[in-house]
C-alpha cells in the first residue's frame, strides 16, 4: 500500500506547466490555474507556464525547449487528449519521448472510470521521459487535471512516497549517456 514516509526530507521538483488550446488565455486557463495550484500547494515550483495552438510542431518545440532547460524536472500538458481532429498532444509528447510511461495512461483510464464512469476511454493521457524529464500530458478539463494530480502525480512527485516514486530515480534517468 502506498504511503509517506514521514522520516524523509520533501524534495521539491521543477514542474512547468503546458495547456494546449486554440482559443484560451492565461486569464480563462482553469486546466492550468488547476495545475498550478495543486503543485505549489505541494511544495513544488512552477518553473514556467505558457500557451500553445493545437499544433503538433509547436507542442513539441515548446516540449523540447523545457527539456532542454536544466530548471525543468517535469512538464505537465494539458489539453489536445481527446480524440478530434485537432487533438495531436499525445502525438507531440510522443516525438519527443525516448521512453513511454505506459502504465501512467492505464492507472489515469483506471481513476477516470471512478468518476466518468464509460467516457474514460475517450482520453489518451500519457507519460514519458525525454532528457531526464518527465513529460504527462492530461486532458483539458480541471477535473481532469484535479484526478491526475490528486491520484497520481501527487504521490509518484513526492520523494517520501513509498514504496518507490519518480523523485528517487530522477538521478538515474540518463544513466544510460554516463555508461561507455
Amino acid at each position: 500500500m502506498s504511503r509517506i514516509d514521514e522520516s524523509r526530507e520533501f524534495i521539491p521538483v521543477r514542474i512547468a506547466v503546458l495547456t494546449v488550446s486554440d482559443t484560451r488565455s492565461i486569464a480563462e486557463d482553469r486546466s492550468g490555474d488547476t495545475l498550478v495550484e495543486r503543485l505549489t500547494g505541494a511544495g513544488h515550483v512552477l518553473a514556467a507556464r505558457a500557451i500553445v495552438v493545437d499544433d503538433r510542431a509547436l507542442i513539441a518545440a515548446q516540449l523540447r525547449d523545457w527539456i532542454a532547460d536544466p530548471q525543468v524536472d517535469v512538464i505537465l500538458s494539458t489539453g489536445g487528449t481527446g480524440l478530434t481532429g485537432r487533438d495531436v498532444t499525445v502525438e507531440a509528447h510522443r516525438d519527443v519521448y525516448e521512453k513511454e510511461i505506459e502504465a501512467f495512461g492505464t492507472v489515469f483510464t483506471m481513476v477516470s472510470m471512478g468518476k466518468i464512469g464509460t467516457s474514460a476511454v475517450q482520453s489518451r493521457a500519457c507519460g514519458g521521459v525525454a532528457g531526464g524529464t518527465y513529460l504527462f500530458a492530461l486532458p483539458g478539463s480541471p477535473g481532469a487535471c484535479r484526478d491526475a494530480w490528486d491520484e497520481i502525480l501527487r504521490w509518484q512527485l513526492d520523494y517520501r512516497h513509498r514504496p518507490c516514486n519518480f523523485v528517487e530515480i530522477m538521478p538515474r534517468l540518463e544513466e544510460h549517456k554516463r555508461r561507455k
